[in-house]
Formats: C-alpha cells, sequence, structure tokens
C-alpha cells in the first residue's frame, strides 16, 4: 500500500528495502541502511546510538521470533524525514500470532539513517 502517498521513488525504494531487510531478519542487508552514528529507539525503551549496538540489538530481537511482517498504511517525505505506518504481523516462537499497529520515523543524512524511531507496543510478544 505504499503507492497511497505521494512521496519520491527513491523514498518508495528505500523504504521498501528497508523492510524486506527486517521482515527478512537479516542483520547484514539492515547495515546498509544504518548511518554509524545513530540513534535508534524502539517503543518505549532508551535510545540507543551506534551502529554495531543497534545492529546488536536488532540481531537479539530477532532471534526472539519466528517472523515478521510488515504492511503499509501510509508513507510520508519531508525535507530528510520518512514517516511509515502500518501494521506488523508477528509469529511467536511458539508459532502463535499477533499484528499490532506501528509508525516509524526516519531522519536521513547522506542517503543513510540517522534517527530511527519506531513507535511500537511489542509488550504482547
Amino acid at each position: 500500500m505504499l503507492d497511497k502517498n505521494p512521496v519520491s521513488p527513491k523514498t518508495r525504494k528505500f523504504v521498501t528495502e528497508l523492510y524486506q531487510a527486517i521482515d527478512a531478519k537479516s542483520v547484514d542487508q539492515l547495515e546498509t541502511f544504518l548511518g554509524e552514528d545513530l540513534r535508534f529507539q524502539l517503543g518505549n525503551f532508551g535510545a540507543i546510538q551506534g551502529k554495531s549496538t543497534v545492529l546488536d540489538a536488532n540481531a537479539a530481537f530477532f532471534t526472539s521470533i519466528k517472523s515478521m511482517t510488515h504492511s503499509f498504511d501510509g508513507l510520508w517525505e519531508s525535507g530528510d524525514n520518512i514517516i511509515c505506518t502500518g501494521q506488523v504481523h508477528y509469529v511467536r516462537l511458539d508459532d502463535s500470532e499477533l499484528t499490532i499497529p506501528f509508525a516509524t520515523v526516519l531522519q536521513i543524512r547522506n542517503d543513510l539513517i540517522q534517527d530511527y524511531q519506531i513507535y511500537v507496543d511489542i509488550s504482547p510478544l
């Protein structure tokens, strides 16, 4: 559903490929989107800083679930900022399933994410 809002083809491609990497639970692919000194915050967890710290945190999260799939309701861009909204469908390690809403705000600099904020309540996981 990323075609709903007018954004540049470059932004659409960036977001599509970012979420393909995330849904594949690929830390190696995710790494290609991240700036060295980025700030990352997931839900109400404290913010963390730096590419290697963010990759380690994502790798740990990826092992806590069997799979996830994102679908989108909206995509917007303003200057160097990208906002995505939608649903994320999780399959837990016990094969039970959960779908919850999310919103992500990305600040881009030199084609890499410098600030990465994910608004989601993962407590039901």
